[in-house]
C-alpha cells in the first residue's frame, strides 16, 4: 500500500558550521588572512591583528578593524545566514563601497574562518549611529545541539564600550585556540602573509593596511626586511599591461655594482603578445597533422582575455650566481628574502588572491620551465612578481571555496598562457644581459657544461623527494656519464661549442618526461623504464655521431624532400610556397653532407618560418599573405646555399645571438633550432648564414627573415 509522499527539509547538523570553518580553510594563517579580507569588504582602512598571551596556556587572537561595522539587523539577516549572497549581488551589480571597493567575498562563508582558529569567539561590532552589538559563541556548547536549527546564538546590544564616540568597526576575539603553539617562525610567516594582502606594486586610490602586534614578543615582528629596499637591489625589472589584445611592456636592466656592464632598457607599445598554447608544439609536425584540423593561435587577441579583463604585471628578477649575488650586498638576507617570497602573486583590485606566490605554490610551472630551459627561464627562487587584475572584469575567474586560488577552468588556463607569454619577453631580454654578465664574470667557462648539471640535479632532488633515489640515481649517473664522454670526445676532436646542445636537448627532453612522471606520482617501474630510455637514447646518439653518413647528395632532392614532408603544413597554415629551385630548368648542385641531419636542419628553418608567419599574419584563413621562399643561390661569396626567406616579422637579434643555444623569442621555445642548424652545417663543412634579401636574391616583397644554409665551395 502506497503512502502519501512527504516533503521533508534538509536538517543540517550544528557541526556543519564548524566543518565549514575548520575543514574548509587550510591553515590558521589562511583563516586570519580571510578575516583580514572580510575587513576589506567592510570598507576598513586599518586592520590590526593582535596575538595576546602567547607565552601562556591561554593565548588569544584579536582582529579589529575600523570598517563600517554591523547593525543588529545585519547580524541577524546576513552574518548569521550561511552562504548569504549579498556580497555576490553587490559585485554583480557593481555596487561599490564608500571607498570605491567591490566586495572580494561572494560565497558568504568567509566569516566561518574564525572557527578554524578557536572554540570561543566574541564579536563586538558597531555601525554608524547604532548601538554596539555583542555576539558570544562557545563552539563546544553549540555543536552539542543535534541540529543547526536548534543552535541558538545570543546577540545583545549595549551602549558602545569598544567603539565609542563616532567610531565604527568590528572586533573579533578568539580564545581556546586550536593552534596554541605559535612559534617565532609561524608569527613571521603570518606577518608576511597579512602584510602582503595589498599589492606592493600598485598605487591604490584608497588606503588599506594591516598590522600585526605581539605584545609579549615584539621582537618576533621586528627587523623584517623592507621589501621595497630589497626590490631596489634587483638587477632586472619588467612591467606590462595587456588590454584589448594590445601589449605594452618595458624592460630594465639596472646594472650590478662592481660589474662593468651598462644598464639597458627596452620597451614596446601596442604590440602583440605571443603565447604558448598549452604546449609550444606545431600540431602539423612530422605526422602531418593527424592530431588536429586547425593550427593553434600563437598570438593573443582580445578574445583570449574574455572574462579575465586587463592584466597588469610587474616582475623583479635576481641572479643567484655567487659572483653576482655577492655584489648585491647582504647576500644571506637576499637569499632568505627570495626563498620566502619568490614566485608570482596574483591580486584583484590590488588585494591578494591567496595562495599564489606562496612557497608551496607554482601556479605558472616556473620551476619545471627552468628545468626545461635552464639558461633562460626564471625559476621561482629568483623572481618576485605580481599580477593585478580588475575584479569587475575578471568575472570568469572564480575563487575556490577553500580560498586557495581560482577554479581551474578555461579562463584560468588562458590567464596562465597570457602571463607566461609576457614573462617570456622578460626572460629573453634578461638573457641578453645575463649572457653579457656571464662573459664578464666567468671567462673560459662553457655554459653548456655547467647547465647540464642543473636539470640532472633537479632530477636527483625530485627522485630523493619521492624516495626513488635507489632506483633512479644509477641511471641518472649513467646519463651524465654518457654526456660527459660525448663532450670529451667532441672537445678532443676540436668541436668545442658544437654538438653539445643537441645532446643537451635530448637529455632535456628525457629529463622533462622523467621529472613529470616523478612529480605526478607515476609508478616506479614506469619511471625506471623512462630513465633507461634516456640512457638508451644517449647511447644511440653517440653511435650516430660516430658513424656519420656524409656523401654526395642533390640539393634539389633535399628541397623536394622537405617540401613533400611539409605539404600539409603549407596548406593548413595557408602559406604560399615560392620555390624556383624545383623548376625544371633550374640546374642542380651536389654537395657532400649527412642527408638526415641536413633534412632536420632545413626543416628547422621551415618550423621557424611557419611560426613567425602566424605572428605577423594571425588570421590563418582567407587572404592572409603568408609566403615562404626556398631557392638555391649560387652567387654568395662563400659558395652555394639554400636560401629560405619569408614575409614574417623578421629577425631582431644579431646572428651571433641567434645561433647561441637556449635563445628564443618564442614563449616556451627551447632556443635550440638555429643552434642545431648551425651545428649541422659546421659538421658538414658549411655554416648557417643571415644574408640580406638583396644579397640572397630573394623577392623584394619577402621582407621578413632571410637565412641561408651555406655549403662552401668544396664538395
Amino acid at each position: 500500500m502506497n503512502q502519501e509522499p512527504l516533503k521533508l527539509p534538509f536538517r543540517p547538523r550544528a557541526r556543519l558550521l564548524q566543518l565549514l570553518g575548520d575543514q574548509l580553510i587550510g591553515s590558521p594563517r589562511l583563516a586570519i588572512f580571510e578575516l583580514v579580507k572580510n575587513a576589506y569588504d567592510a570598507d576598513a582602512e586599518t586592520v590590526t591583528v593582535t596575538l595576546k598571551h602567547l607565552t601562556t596556556p591561554s593565548p588569544t587572537i584579536v582582529v579589529e578593524d575600523d570598517g563600517e561595522g554591523m547593525t543588529l539587523e545585519t547580524i541577524r539577516d546576513i552574518w548569521l545566514v550561511p552562504a548569504h549572497d549579498h556580497r555576490a549581488v553587490q559585485r554583480k551589480e557593481s555596487q561599490r563601497t564608500r571607498r570605491n571597493r567591490l566586495p572580494l567575498g561572494e560565497k558568504g562563508l568567509g566569516r566561518f574562518a574564525v572557527h578554524k582558529l578557536g572554540d570561543k569567539i566574541q564579536l563586538v561590532t558597531r555601525a554608524k549611529d547604532s548601538l554596539e552589538c555583542v555576539v558570544d559563541i562557545d563552539w563546544d556548547v553549540l555543536i552539542e545541539k543535534p541540529f543547526l536549527s536548534e543552535a541558538d546564538v545570543t546577540v545583545r546590544t549595549r551602549t558602545p564600550q569598544v567603539f565609542i564616540g563616532t567610531r565604527t568597526g568590528t572586533m573579533l576575539t578568539i580564545s581556546r585556540l586550536r593552534e596554541s603553539n605559535w612559534t617565532r617562525g609561524e608569527v613571521r610567516r603570518l606577518l608576511r602573509q597579512i602584510t602582503s594582502i595589498s599589492s606592493p606594486f600598485e598605487d591604490r586610490s584608497d588606503r588599506f593596511r594591516t598590522l600585526l602586534i605581539v605584545p609579549e614578543r615584539p621582537e618576533w615582528v621586528a627587523g623584517v626586511p623592507d621589501v621595497e629596499v630589497l626590490l631596489d637591489r634587483a638587477p632586472w625589472r619588467f612591467s606590462f599591461i595587456l588590454e584589448d589584445g594590445q601589449l605594452d611592456w618595458s624592460y630594465e636592466f639596472r646594472g650590478v655594482t662592481g660589474i662593468k656592464l651598462a644598464p639597458r632598457s627596452a620597451e614596446m607599445t601596442a604590440t602583440s603578445l605571443l603565447i604558448a598554447s598549452r604546449r609550444d608544439v606545431d600540431i602539423y609536425d612530422d605526422d602531418q597533422g593527424a592530431k588536429s584540423k586547425k593550427p593553434k593561435k600563437v598570438t593573443a587577441d582580445a578574445n583570449h582575455a574574455e572574462g579575465i579583463g586587463p592584466i597588469r604585471g610587474t616582475f623583479f628578477a635576481f641572479d643567484r650566481d655567487r659572483e653576482v649575488l655577492a655584489k648585491l650586498g647582504d647576500t644571506q638576507l637576499v637569499q632568505n628574502f627570495l626563498d620566502e617570497n619568490g614566485g608570482v602573486r596574483v591580486y584583484r583590485d590590488g588585494i591578494r588572491v591567496y595562495n599564489y606566490g606562496e612557497p608551496g605554490d607554482d601556479w605558472l610551472g616556473l620551476d619545471l620551465r627552468r628545468v626545461n630551459t635552464p639558461g633562460r627561464n626564471l625559476s621561482r627562487n629568483i623572481i618576485i612578481g605580481a599580477i593585478d587584475l580588475s575584479l569587475a572584469h575578471s568575472q570568469k575567474l572564480q575563487e575556490k571555496t577553500n580560498r586557495e586560488g581560482f577554479v581551474e577552468n578555461d579562463a584560468y588556463a588562458r590567464l596562465q598562457e597570457l602571463v607566461l607569454g609576457a614573462l617570456s619577453i622578460f626572460e629573453v631580454e634578461r638573457k641578453i644581459d645575463k649572457d653579457n654578465i656571464r662573459t664578464l664574470t666567468e671567462k673560459g667557462n662553457d655554459p653548456e657544461i655547467r647547465n647540464i648539471s642543473q636539470p640532472l640535479m633537479a632530477l636527483r632532488n625530485a627522485a630523493k623527494k619521492h624516495n626513488l633515489s635507489a632506483e633512479l640515481d644509477p641511471l641518472i649517473d649513467k646519463a651524465e656519464k654518457n654526456y660527459n664522454e660525448m663532450r670529451d670526445t667532441m672537445l678532443r676532436a676540436g668541436l668545442s661549442g658544437m654538438g653539445l646542445a643537441v645532446v643537451f636537448h635530448e637529455i632535456q627532453q628525457g629529463v622533462r618526461l622523467l621529472f613529470d612522471a616523478i612529480e605526478s606520482g607515476g609508478k616506479p617501474e614506469t619511471i625506471q623504464v623512462q630513465a633507461r630510455e634516456l640512457v638508451r637514447m644517449l647511447d644511440g646518439f653517440t653511435e650516430l655521431l660516430r658513424k656519420g653518413d656524409r656523401k654526395l647528395h642533390s640539393l634539389k632532392h633535399l628541397i623536394r624532400r622537405v617540401r613533400d614532408l611539409n605539404k600539409i603544413r603549407f596548406r593548413a597554415h595557408n602559406v604560399k610556397l615560392i620555390c624556383p629551385a624545383l623548376e625544371d630548368n633550374t640546374p642542380d648542385i651536389e654537395r657532400e653532407f649527412s642527408f638526415g641531419l641536413m633534412l632536420g636542419a632545413l626543416n628547422n628553418l621551415l618550423d621557424n618560418a611557419f611560426y613567425w608567419l602566424q605572428v605577423r599574419w594571425p588570421e590563418s584563413e582567407g587572404t592572409a599573405p603568408r609566403q615562404i621562399y626556398i631557392n638555391i643561390e649560387q652567387e654568395l661569396a662563400e659558395g652555394p646555399a639554400i636560401v629560405v626567406a619569408d614575409n614574417g616579422p623578421g629577425l631582431v637579434d644579431d646572428p651571433e645571438r641567434l645561433t647561441r643555444p637556449f635563445f628564443s623569442r618564442r614563449p616556451d621555445g627551447m632556443g635550440i633550432g638555429l643552434y642545431y642548424t648551425n651545428m649541422v652545417m659546421e659538421l658538414n663543412g658549411g655554416r648557417l648564414g643571415f644574408p640580406d634579401a638583396e644579397e640572397a636574391n630573394a623577392p623584394k616583397n619577402l621582407d621578413g627573415a632571410v637565412l641561408a644554409l651555406i655549403f662552401g665551395k668544396g664538395r
